[in-house]
């Protein structure tokens, strides 16, 4: 069985001062000292090729795993970084070197992609972890997409690289020497993402709530029927850890990220409040154990209708035939297209009916609350 993770209540961590040539020199040293490199891509046969092309040149440091970053990337589909995971081994053991792709989701949310399915008519980018759910009387298998979520102490470094960039290096060829290719049947991640998960949560006392659900709908479909467990809620008054502003283009103006403890303070909540949108991103836990692809190794489980960002996915795919709508935001909510986007519409109605984003709106946004200095670690 598993040991118990520790947890720890810290501020958001920043990209470590370094110019670019002094994090490729340190990056290089590592290496050089015996580190391990491993890609799971077409680059495990010789990681040289991933080294050539994709040299890190910023560092994060978060609990006790070391994060190399190269400048942002973009193909037609995704932002995203090639990332460096160091996990520094106890005892003499070599630290291994797990390179992965952290790419932005539709959510502003930066996540960790588990693997990929690249065909010559498809691109898709594996979400993690895998649930059996059952619609419409039937089972189906369900990517649990906060499993990719980087922490949220983390999210806010990853940004400002993001922003600070001058130029964004255009980039095909990434993906294949990283990530692991699936056959376009397969959804669920590979042993490489899953075992730490099952490693940390083989200890019943590593799950959050018992491993249930701290988040429902009493009747589906409608927003008002949320509910919350009991000391998970957000803590609005006293449980405002940080506020982080960026800018978007998607939603025209700033959009200002808050974390907040839950009452218990056994979880995290981030709320995202846009110019004309406010929501939620999927809340964590604060343990500080990471796996190899950055991301936490104990999730909290709740109803993923309460995470549908402003814009959404709501578009006629016509990959089908005959074509048929695609949409993730709940029947009857859409309030209209997106501006500049035409796969996706506004979720505003789903939204602005949720009493959690009514709380948000009334008790964070329009009283300014302080933030929270009680922080532990």
């Amino acid at each position: 069985m598993a040991s118990i993770i520790p947890t720890r209540i810290i501020r958001s961590v920043a990209p470590e001062d370094l110019t670019p040539r002094a994090v490729g020199r340190e990056f290089r040293e590592l290496l050089d000292r015996g580190a391990k490199l491993k890609p799971a891509g077409e680059a495990r046969r010789d990681p040289q090729r991933l080294l050539d092309g994709y040299r890190p040149k910023h560092r994060i440091d978060l609990f006790d795993t070391t994060l190399y970053l190269t400048n942002p990337l973009q193909n037609p589909e995704l932002r995203f970084f090639v990332a460096y995971v160091v996990q520094h081994a106890s005892g003499n053991g070599r630290p291994v070197v797990s390179p992965r792709i952290f790419y932005k989701d539709i959510s502003l949310v930066w996540r960790a992609a588990s693997h990929f399915v690249h065909t010559k008519d498809e691109l898709w980018i594996g979400k993690g972890d895998v649930e059996e759910v059952v619609i419409n009387g039937e089972e189906m298998i369900h990517s649990s997409e906060q499993t990719t979520d980087l922490p949220l102490e983390l999210q806010n470094a990853v940004e400002v690289i993001n922003h600070d960039a001058v130029s964004v290096r255009r980039d095909w060829a990434a993906l294949g020497l990283v990530l692991r290719n699936a056959p376009s049947s397969r959804i669920a991640p590979y042993s490489d993402f899953t075992d730490a998960r099952r490693r940390a949560m083989s200890n019943p006392r590593n799950l959050i709530y018992r491993g249930r659900r701290v988040v429902t709908f009493a009747r589906a479909g409608d927003p008002t029927s949320l509910r919350i467990v009991r000391g998970f809620e957000p803590d609005f008054s006293g449980g405002v850890v940080e506020r982080f502003t960026s800018s978007s283009k998607l939603y025209r103006g700033n959009i200002h990220r808050y974390r907040i403890l839950s009452t218990n303070h056994e979880i995290q909540w981030r709320f995202m409040a846009a110019p004309k949108h406010a929501w939620i991103v999927p809340p964590q836990a604060l343990t500080t154990e990471l796996s190899s692809f950055g991301v936490r190794t104990v999730d909290v489980l709740a109803d993923d209708h309460l995470f549908v960002p402003g814009y959404e996915y709501h578009f006629m795919d016509d990959s089908v035939d005959p074509p048929a709508l695609h949409s993730q935001i709940p029947k009857g909510f859409v309030a209209g297209p997106c501006p500049n986007d035409d796969t996706r519409a506004d979720a505003a109605p789903w939204l602005d009916a949720l009493p959690i984003i009514r709380d948000f709106r009334r008790l964070v946004l329009v009283r300014k609350r302080p933030l929270a200095v009680a922080l532990m670690g």
